[in-house]
């Protein structure tokens, strides 16, 4: 229980301002249909935090300990440094259609946009460091849709009432305290 929360609260704060979430907007202003686009998500990141979550069980199997807490130290401390970057989508890479199934488009684009984005790295680490999978899994899924889904339904009034700045920092923050956490115990 303690990974599946842990997971939800980091990845929810780092989601914010995020290019994930930036498409979530992007994509529900092209098609305007929530339930496709919320449904794509949910497909793309189950999908996507599944293989990260893989990689990590993978990382904590094959690592020794005392290796797998200094690589999680590192990796902790660079998000921490990547997070207070604001993420902000490329013209060429934007959904530039209208027309065509929201569904697809949203789980093909979602899916791409989180290969090697900060969530994704974040779900790695996070199966890594609590050894418990399915858990982490969960929990970053979960963090990314109760961040997404009300930018979905809420949109611009949503983005324009929260300050990135702050949860730039807060999700850095908690990634730099994992980071000093694993330090501590190598």
């Amino acid at each position: 229980m303690h990974a599946a929360l842990t997971s939800a609260l980091l990845v929810a704060l780092a989601e914010f301002g995020d290019k994930t979430q930036l498409l979530a907007l992007l994509l529900a202003s092209r098609y305007r249909t929530p339930v496709p686009i919320i449904l794509g998500m949910l497909t793309a990141t189950a999908l996507n935090h599944a293989l990260a979550g893989a990689v990590g069980g993978l990382a904590a199997a094959e690592l020794g300990p005392h290796l797998l807490r200094w690589a999680l130290a590192a990796l902790f401390l660079g998000m921490a440094a990547w997070t207070l970057v604001p993420d902000r989508i490329e013209a060429s890479r934007a959904v530039r259609r209208v027309g065509g199934n929201a569904y697809l488009v949203t789980a093909a684009s979602f899916f791409l946009a989180e290969m090697g984005d900060k969530t994704q790295i974040a779900t790695v680490a996070l199966a890594a460091r609590f050894d418990a999978v399915l858990p982490v899994i969960l929990g970053t899924t979960i963090g990314m849709m109760a961040v997404d889904v009300p930018t979905v339904l809420f949109g611009h009034y949503a983005g324009t009432r929260l300050d990135p700045r702050w949860t730039r920092r807060a999700a850095a923050a908690l990634f730099a305290a994992f980071g000093v956490v694993a330090l501590v115990n190598a």
